[in-house]
């Protein structure tokens, strides 16, 4: 798609999709009796309109964050981790295990909740990485298969061995212990370790792609996989570590999601998170910095649907919309770094090797 005049300079992409989304969304306000006006002032008042719902989509924001935040590495090495949402479930799976199993200080008890649930997203992600370099399954077929099989492994787990003593339903686990679960701010479901986790990930994978020599090798991979191959990069490697970094940083979300937003393990317990995430990731084009602010933006959207749809009788799903019309009209115009298919180039690389 050819370029012109003034659509040129990356900046400018970002706003005009913004724009263009929002006028498509009035539109449909518009479609369905809605003053366009009403619908955003509603949207606006259930995600700011008090301390109690800023909270709420802080809280929502971390484990997007997150997810989104691991996801840059396996994008920058061309890879599109569908998987990131099992990789989600089995995280808050493990961090489960250690607050029903476990008798531990409370501090203690949750780091043990937080590794655990980072080596188990990882092991979830370095499977689909081994399905893609040595079985040659996209990982976009293994990370959907991979999905499934958490999420079975979820309702099994709180409907069989898991059940509350009242009996087994599809409704979660007992409550964990108090000792178990995150510390939350004032009666939020925010806890303040998470948003500390958030910033500290974010700066080193800022540090790890701009200033680092992997960063390098995975940018390279990425960009030209036939190239990085010529250079040394092994492509098998990279793929895996990228893709089990990703997957424990969507582990720990998960274990936030499951011990600060809710207190037991339950039916979808990721909420869609994971693919949310990739929407986040493609809107930034990867850029590590902006990834946190556009995960922050679709959290209040997605937050602020609930009064629109209480309000207007609108359906919530208005959010969805109007943050997916905003990565099409991202992709469409020609975006920031704009993101690719996995082209059949990296396969021909790694049938070389």
């Amino acid at each position: 798609m050819r370029r012109i005049g003034w659509l040129n300079p990356n900046w400018i992409v970002v706003p005009i999709a913004i724009i263009a989304s929002l006028l498509v969304t009035s539109a449909l306000l518009l479609a369905f009796g809605v003053s366009p006006k009403d619908g955003f002032d509603a949207m606006l008042l259930g995600a700011f309109g008090d301390s109690t719902k800023v909270l709420s989509v802080t809280a929502f924001w971390v484990p997007l964050a997150l997810a989104a935040a691991g996801l840059i590495l396996t994008f920058t090495a061309g890879m599109w981790n569908i998987g990131v949402e099992g990789q989600i479930v089995v995280g808050a799976i493990a961090a489960s295990w250690v607050a029903l199993k476990i008798d531990a200080p409370q501090p203690l008890l949750i780091i043990l909740e937080l590794l655990l649930a980072m080596a188990a997203g990882a092991l979830w992600a370095g499977i689909a990485g081994l399905l893609k370099t040595r079985g040659k399954v996209h990982e976009i077929f293994g990370g959907l298969a991979l999905n499934n099989l958490a999420i079975i492994l979820t309702n099994y787990l709180i409907s069989g061995p898991w059940q509350p003593p009242e009996g087994g339903t599809f409704r979660g686990t007992e409550p964990f212990p108090a000792k178990a679960l995150l510390p939350l701010y004032q009666d939020s479901r925010l806890s303040p370790l998470s948003v500390g986790i958030v910033l500290v990930v974010i700066v080193l994978i800022f540090i790890v792609l701009r200033g680092t020599k992997w960063g390098l090798r995975l940018k390279a991979l990425g960009k030209n996989p036939r190239s990085a191959f010529i250079m040394g990069v092994s492509s098998e490697r990279e793929m895996i570590v990228a893709m089990m970094i990703c997957g424990a940083l969507a582990g720990l979300g998960g274990s936030v999601r499951v011990l600060s937003w809710f207190d037991s393990l339950r039916q979808s317990i990721s909420g869609g998170i994971g693919y949310l995430a990739l929407l986040v990731v493609m809107l930034s084009a990867t850029r590590v910095l902006l990834t946190p602010f556009i995960a922050y933006f679709f959290s209040a959207v997605l937050n602020g649907s609930i009064t629109l749809q209480l309000r207007t009788q609108l359906h919530s799903s208005l959010g969805g919309i109007l943050t997916g019309v905003m990565v099409l009209f991202v992709l469409l115009f020609g975006g920031v770094r704009p993101m690719k298919l996995p082209s059949q180039k990296t396969v021909e690389v790694e049938e070389n090797e």
